[in-house]
């Protein structure tokens, strides 16, 4: 048993554990700037920070890139509407660039590796869901040494909605054959939280992730955690 915000949580009430990726187990915030920077030049557009693509994360690739290209040309009142007209070449060229620099300016989070191994030992089936493309998602995890750790990945293209909605757990759970009520979802954002609440699935929150620039314990959550290794019952830490 391990406890979280003042609530218990018995690992024998779960049979499973759904792990976001991008703010959750690496910090990929380097990649983000680097791969949003580079298409930026191939717009001969100037740079966006990584203060501010930091408040962009977490709703997918097709978000972070209208509102990078939005951001650097603001304040233009046509912003939006220029946004739109170049998204299709911004995304061939960001694709282009993430796939190539995938995983060298990102980092695993302190006590990512622990947790996993815990929740493993303590008899919880992992699947990795995220709305970070499979196809950028897969070989981050590879990179990592996180690939084994997970029987299922799945990205932000594997189904039809990407979090907040509920759809993508969902279906997660059923992939993994468990209910939600029994599945945690483990996360960094809102976009977690409200997806696993849609869901059904108790949700634990990373205090160190990206949430789009708010105080993550303002989010409606059942924990908070430091590092994911809290998550091991007190025996296997």
């Amino acid at each position: 048993m391990f406890v979280l915000n003042s609530i218990s949580f018995d690992h024998t009430r779960f049979d499973a554990a759904i792990v976001d990726l991008d703010g959750t187990m690496v910090d990929t915030l380097g990649d983000f700037a680097a791969s949003l920077n580079r298409m930026l030049d191939d717009l001969s557009l100037p740079h966006v920070a990584p203060a501010a693509i930091e408040t962009m994360v977490g709703k997918g690739s097709e978000h972070l890139i209208h509102s990078a290209l939005v951001h650097v040309m603001a304040p233009d009142a046509a912003a939006d509407a220029k946004a739109r007209a170049l998204f299709d070449r911004a995304w061939e060229r960001y694709q282009h660039h993430y796939l190539a620099i995938n995983g060298q300016h990102s980092a695993v989070y302190p006590g990512v590796i622990d947790g996993l191994k815990a929740l493993r030992a303590s008899g919880l089936r992992l699947a990795c869901l995220t709305n970070k493309p499979t196809s950028f998602a897969k070989p981050l995890l590879v990179d990592k040494g996180l690939d084994g750790f997970f029987e299922l990945v799945f990205g932000g293209d594997a189904f039809e909605r990407k979090k907040p909605d509920p759809m993508p757990l969902l279906k997660t759970c059923e992939a993994l054959g468990t209910t939600p009520a029994r599945t945690l979802m483990i996360g960094d954002s809102s976009n977690d939280a409200r997806a696993a609440r849609a869901a059904g699935c108790p949700v634990v929150l990373v205090t160190y992730g990206y949430n789009h620039g708010e105080p993550v314990r303002g989010v409606d959550a059942d924990g908070f955690v430091d590092s994911l290794a809290e998550l091991a019952p007190a025996a296997l830490r």
